[in-house]
């Protein structure tokens, strides 16, 4: 009976998570400058919209989380999740509550995630 050998290269294997890594860190950032210029985020003086932008990768249990945490205010949750308010449009025009639903599934932004990641991990990898 053949007996097969395989033997895994680990520098590469960390190589390629280090990558997928800062690419992950790089799409967040990417989404957060997009919902700037988008101007979906509620803006009467700019504490909201310019307080958040911590980017976090937490370790959970072997997986990698990559956070967002846009509008680190004490209201920014009730502006968030109430879309029915009537929100003041004179800094940005489209603002609105759940202001990063264009950026998840089902929404018009959906695919900027995906590609921009693809992007960013294809530029750190090898050839």
């Amino acid at each position: 009976m053949p007996t097969v050998e395989v033997r895994l290269d680990q520098a590469a294997f960390e190589g390629f998570r280090r990558a997928a890594l800062d690419a992950a860190l790089e799409t967040i950032g990417a989404v957060r400058t997009d919902m700037v210029t988008a101007q979906v985020i509620p803006f009467d003086t700019g504490k909201l919209q310019n307080s958040g932008g911590a980017i976090d990768q937490l370790t959970d249990g072997g997986e990698i989380h990559t956070t967002l945490c846009v509008g680190d205010t004490p209201y920014a949750r009730r502006l968030y999740f109430h879309p029915e308010y009537n929100f003041q449009k004179v800094n940005n025009p489209n603002a609105q509550g759940l202001w990063a639903s264009p950026w998840l599934p089902g929404g018009d932004r959906e695919q900027f995630i995906p590609e921009t990641f693809r992007t960013c991990l294809e530029r750190r990898l090898p050839e």
